[in-house]
């Protein structure tokens, strides 16, 4: 089924101010003239899981027309993992495309052989067992392919899904749980004039044409009023999201990619780069019967999602001053190393190798590490294998935000700016990859091997 120019007309209606007397769709609603679909929350599976099947598939993206993705299970995005501290988590990937693909678990601390990195790359019809235990805090990752010179191709065909890690220090908070505690999975996405995902970058990345929040065109989701916990991550390829409530309401930011924040900060807007996370909390107690306030990408000038009052009674929640005990690493004022993110395609003048390791790192030792860049970001740096803290960021924007506290694994690296992180690798030995998370910089070599000994 292909789309109409009114249709594709339709889709954009998610930019600032679009506003037409457009027809309603098929299971569509009108609001404030626009059309919108029903936000969906992707299904939540348990830690066990027999297969994970990445195969191409129809779905429907809330207007009613079958669009031809990249999908696991069938699912765009694909299930949310949930499973706590301790658990154990097994699976069987099986590979349905007509190309190579390993699946990688973003943020979760596993060793090399459950890592997903992209010298285990599986080929078409191959299959790839996991087992790891969760060995972390609560927090929000999500699972996408890492195979070499592939990954943007394919996650922005829609291969990717969250991952939920529980713990027994965040169910203490008793934050908004159930219908209060909503994933929104963010990314852009271009269509073909069959209406099919398409993958077309240009040099600077692939940064599509309309967005898209929990696989759905132009989302609406009725709020109570009351709190919401918003579970957000940015799975574009290349995109930073700058987002802001329309009303220049605050959100309360409790946590990031590493879990729980020490204490809750206030802010009114928050820059997302490709594959951070975020814990929010957003009170929509002023929201009436029908009234709404959307979720934007300012830079975009896009609205993402349309939170719309149901008029019922929802729950309130205060968070307390402080919301966990987070330990500061303590390691070298001078750094360690320090690693140059060249071009769109070298760190420290090198295009990645797979057979060629680029350092080693010790076990159980803290270094501080540098990122610094000629050029051409941004660049959200990713290292495998640890969760990292922050500790300074000069040039540029000069200064860390309140999103960056606790733990990270990712690290939004601006041009003409010098981050500094502290991490320690106290989980596993092994061999793994750091990365700029710009995904087609990535493919374009900007990766390095490493090993912990």
């Amino acid at each position: 089924m292909g789309w109409t120019r009114r249709e594709v007309l339709v889709a954009g209606a998610a930019s600032f101010g679009a506003v037409a007397n457009w027809p309603v769709l098929a299971g569509g609603r009108r609001w404030r003239g626009q059309e919108a679909y029903a936000l969906p929350v992707p299904q939540e599976t348990p830690a066990s899981l027999p297969l994970l099947n990445c195969a191409p598939a129809q779905v429907d993206m809330g207007d009613g027309v079958l669009r031809g993705v990249l999908a696991y299970n069938g699912m765009f995005p694909g299930p949310t993992w949930v499973a706590r501290q301790g658990e154990w988590v097994t699976t069987r990937l099986v590979n349905g495309l007509d190309e190579p693909t390993i699946t990688h678990w973003h943020g979760l601390i596993v060793d090399h052989a459950n890592d997903g990195g992209p010298f285990l790359a599986i080929p078409p019809g191959g299959q790839y067992d996991y087992q790891f235990q969760i060995r972390q805090r609560a927090g929000l990752n999500f699972y996408h392919p890492h195979p070499d010179m592939l990954t943007g191709k394919q996650v922005a065909m829609g291969l990717a899904g969250a991952f939920i890690v529980r713990d027994a220090e965040e169910d203490a908070l008793g934050l908004p749980a159930q219908q209060y505690e909503v994933p929104l999975v963010i990314r852009d996405a271009s269509f073909d004039k069959s209406g099919n995902l398409v993958y077309n970058p240009t040099s600077s990345g692939f940064r599509g044409k309309f967005p898209l929040v929990n696989g759905t065109l132009n989302p609406m989701l009725a709020v109570d009023r009351g709190v919401y916990r918003l579970r957000v991550l940015n799975g574009s390829n290349a995109r930073v999201l700058r987002l802001a409530l329309a009303n220049g309401a605050p959100f309360t930011v409790i946590g990031n990619d590493g879990g729980l924040l020490a204490r809750p900060a206030i802010v009114t807007q928050v820059l997302l780069g490709m594959a951070e996370r975020l814990d929010l909390l957003v009170d929509f107690s002023a929201l009436g019967a029908g009234q709404g306030v959307a979720l934007q990408c300012l830079d975009a000038r896009w609205n993402l999602v349309q939170f719309v009052g149901s008029g019922k009674v929802g729950v309130s929640y205060t968070p307390p001053a402080v919301l966990s005990a987070v330990t500061a690493l303590s390691g070298p004022s001078q750094p360690t190393r320090t690693f140059s993110f060249d071009g769109m395609s070298r760190i420290n003048g090198k295009v990645y190798d797979i057979h060629r390791i680029d350092f080693t790192v010790p076990f159980g030792v803290t270094e501080r590490w540098r990122f610094k860049t000629g050029g051409n970001a941004p660049h959200p740096i990713h290292v495998h294998g640890a969760s990292f803290q922050v500790v300074s960021r000069t040039g540029g924007r000069g200064t860390l935000y309140p999103w960056e506290a606790g733990w990270k694994d990712t690290v939004l690296l601006n041009d003409k700016e010098t981050v500094d992180v502290l991490i320690r690798f106290d989980v596993y030995r092994g061999l793994y990859v750091m990365h700029c998370h710009q995904l087609e910089h990535e493919g374009s070599g900007m990766m390095a091997n490493f090993e912990v000994v």
